[in-house]
């Protein structure tokens, strides 16, 4: 469930929460980051070595020769505690945040 869940966020459902980025990847040119968001949308190379919990919370991109990490974190309806129940869409609120694999 958290999977298909992740799966729908990822690719574009907003209402299971928001994106977010450092300032390294806020700062690149438009194209560029809607390029970095599409990739992320379509992103499917999971294995059992990037997601050993099947869960779809992480990946690696590699565009224009830079290498980018995003991963899904799980808080409360608030966004102010991680939640306790990821699975149920009623109780977790999802961000996504893309960042530079060397930020990470």
């Amino acid at each position: 469930m958290i999977a298909e869940l992740n799966d729908k966020f990822r690719h574009g459902d907003r209402t299971l929460g928001e994106y977010n980025s450092t300032r390294a990847v806020a700062a690149l040119p438009p194209e560029k980051l809607r390029a970095l968001t599409r990739a992320i949308k379509i992103f499917d190379d999971f294995t059992e070595d990037n997601d050993p919990h099947g869960e779809h919370d992480m990946g690696e991109i590699e565009l224009d020769g830079d290498r980018f990490f995003w991963k899904i974190d799980y808080y409360d309806r608030n966004f102010e505690h991680h939640s306790d129940d990821p699975a149920d869409p009623r109780l977790a609120r999802r961000v996504l945040t893309i960042m530079f694999a060397s930020e990470y």
